[in-house]
């Protein structure tokens, strides 16, 4: 038990490049990893918080709960004794744990229907087996913005891809939206991956097709740093059709999930990968979304732990952007079009602007008002409209001559 839990606690020697059967590649482990063989209390940390990822589901408030007030290994010795809640509620009192279990007869039922040490043994070779490791929070690049989740935090996360970029992830944006994008779509997010990239992000999402897909190959074609949140275990990879994308971004950045090996992705458990895009990003970047699409979801859980959300506008005739309008109307979001406005979002500077935009040329626009496409006009009467001098106006019509704006003539200037 201590080799398979330091085992999956450890670093492997370079990008996981495991097969889709679980077989080696590349996985040799260094004598710099996470976790020493004769550090037991990490070992017992490690090992409960592992078995937590199979007894509780992803987001379970009382696990979190009882797990934050005894520690994890307490907690699940508490969960082995067959302790009651009465007897819980006591230990919880006196560990300084202000409140008590939300439902714990029920919580214990749940927990106790999957106690098994096959479970647990059986989820830590077959992680070891894919060379997947383990983040607990206790770990110095654990993402911090997952403490605003409180007790629906995840007890650990399991990884594959580059385990030493997990802290790269406090810096990353969340790139969300439909599976079944639009080419529109699709387009815009890989466009907004790639200038995310271009201004220091990491693009965060969530494996899928549509705007998921586009947003990692965005990234990966920008040679960025992207991270993948999966509802499933790392051994399996889904959806099916973007296996190789997931062996792309193992090479290049992080697949992550926080139930172990073995367990398939479910509706719900969709729903609650959701917060984790929600709270390990900086920002939530919604591009095409219906009106019943999962990712108004992740929206929803990022305006309750305050993370900024941007919506990309679509044709109003669109069903696939009428998420991203319901957005724009009803949440505390902002019209995004571009990377600059994403990264603004974040609290990044605004992009310089050309002085000529900011504070265009009075002259310029006064002349160019006077002035119509068919009809020539005199310098002097061009100056009697504009309200300029004749010499001004001369000395706007030769530059405005050159970029092509106006022409020229017999009878005098028009547009161009």
């Amino acid at each position: 038990m201590v080799e398979l839990v330091t085992r999956v606690r450890r670093t492997p020697d370079g990008p996981d490049t495991a097969g889709g059967d679980g077989s080696a590649g590349g996985g040799a482990v260094p004598a710099s990893g996470l976790v020493e063989a004769d550090d037991f209390a990490g070992i017992a940390d490690a090992f409960a918080r592992a078995a937590w990822t199979v007894l509780a589901e992803p987001g379970d408030r009382d696990a979190g709960r009882l797990i934050a007030g005894l520690g994890a290994a307490a907690a699940l010795d508490v969960l082995l004794a067959d302790a009651g809640p009465e007897t819980i509620a006591g230990m919880l009192a006196e560990a300084g744990q202000a409140e008590p279990l939300h439902d714990p007869a029920i919580s214990l039922q749940r927990w106790r229907t999957r106690r098994s040490a096959r479970s647990v043994v059986l989820a830590l070779e077959q992680s070891a087996r894919f060379g997947a490791t383990l983040a607990l929070p206790s770990d110095p690049d654990w993402p911090a913005g997952l403490a605003d989740l409180g007790d629906g935090a995840p007890f650990a996360l399991w990884l594959r891809g580059q385990r030493g970029g997990l802290d790269r992830l406090d810096r990353s944006i969340a790139v969300v939206g439909a599976r079944a994008a639009t080419g529109y779509g699709e387009h815009v997010a890989a466009e907004l991956a790639v200038g995310i990239v271009d201004h220091g992000f990491v693009v965060l999402s969530g494996g899928a097709y549509g705007i998921d897909r586009a947003a990692h190959r965005g990234a990966l074609a920008a040679e960025g740093f992207t991270a993948a949140i999966l509802a499933g275990g790392l051994d399996r990879f889904y959806p099916a059709g973007n296996e190789q994308l997931f062996r792309r971004v193992i090479e290049r950045g992080l697949l992550l999930a926080e139930v172990p090996c073995g367990v398939p992705p479910t509706r719900i458990r969709f729903l609650s990968r959701n917060r984790l895009l929600a709270a390990i990003s900086q920002a939530v970047v919604v591009v095409e979304a219906g009106l019943r699409s999962g990712s108004l979801n992740t929206a929803a859980h990022a305006a309750q732990i305050g993370r900024p959300i941007g919506a990309v506008p679509g044709p109003v005739t669109s069903a696939a952007s009428a998420g991203c309008h319901r957005l724009l109307r009803e949440f505390p979001s902002t019209c995004v079009t571009n990377a600059d406005d994403v990264a603004m979002l974040v609290g990044a500077p605004p992009p310089m602007m050309d002085e000529p935009f900011l504070r265009p040329d009075e002259r310029i626009v006064r002349v160019l008002d006077s002035l119509r496409p068919r009809k020539a006009r005199g310098a002097l009467e061009i100056a009697r409209l504009s309200g300029l001098a004749e010499p001004e106006v001369l000395a706007v019509l030769g530059p405005l001559e050159l970029e092509g704006r106006v022409q020229r003539g017999e009878l005098g200037w028009t547009l161009g």
